[in-house]
């Protein structure tokens, strides 16, 4: 089994160049984790293209099962970029789906 954790984000601001940069910050900072920690087998972070999308930022990440899961979400590392991202965003939903 598979488990496949799907993410996204909507920036609270307003301002196109500060959304712009906080959403290049966010890839960046997302990205730079499978480097670091061994659960994630499957990483995709994307920036939405087309303004009548409701959500900013998606990410698609596949693990082996629910405890690797929690694993990286109290990755020390991960912690770092999400609560950058906690203060910068006024949305967020997420699925968790068996494959």
């Amino acid at each position: 089994m598979t488990l496949r954790h799907v993410v996204m984000w909507k920036l609270a601001s307003t301002v196109e160049e500060e959304r712009a940069d906080q959403a290049a910050r966010i890839k960046a900072g997302l990205e730079s984790l499978p480097a670091v920690i061994p659960e994630i087998l499957r990483f995709e972070v994307g920036v939405n293209s087309l303004p009548v999308n409701e959500f900013d930022i998606v990410l698609v990440s596949d693990f082996e099962d629910e405890a690797a899961l929690q694993r990286y979400v109290v990755h020390p590392e991960h912690e770092k970029v999400a609560s950058y991202i906690r203060s910068v965003v006024s949305g967020r939903a997420a699925v968790d789906a068996e494959d």
